[in-house]
């Protein structure tokens, strides 16, 4: 029987390693894929994932703990819309070299 991908267990794969979220142009490429984001405001809501422009904008300005706060938004809406599962296989896909991780940023 095949594993199903949760939102556990990817927010468990995406925190291994010290990682903390995927670099600056892989970041975006999430979001993309994301689905009903034209419904978003763009600033980031409770549950609501950012606009990757403003990550990127700020990435140098913005501390570590809340690009992972961030970024945990991303896999949040992917699972409230149905696409653990497609943003499961990306973000496994990435090689670590991919990731940022605590201690580098």
């Amino acid at each position: 029987m095949e594993n199903k991908e949760t939102f556990n267990t990817l927010w468990k794969y995406c925190t291994a390693n010290n990682r903390l979220c995927p670099v600056l142009n892989k970041w975006s490429i999430v979001y993309d894929t994301l689905v009903n984001t034209e419904k978003l405001s763009g600033h980031g809501g409770p549950r609501e994932p950012a606009h990757p422009e403003i990550i990127n904008h700020n990435w140098y300005d913005i501390m570590p703990i809340e690009k992972e706060f961030q970024f945990k938004k991303y896999i949040e809406w992917a699972s409230d819309n149905n696409q653990i599962e497609e943003i499961g296989i990306y973000l496994r896909s990435l090689p670590e070299e991919d990731w940022a991780h605590y201690g580098e940023i």
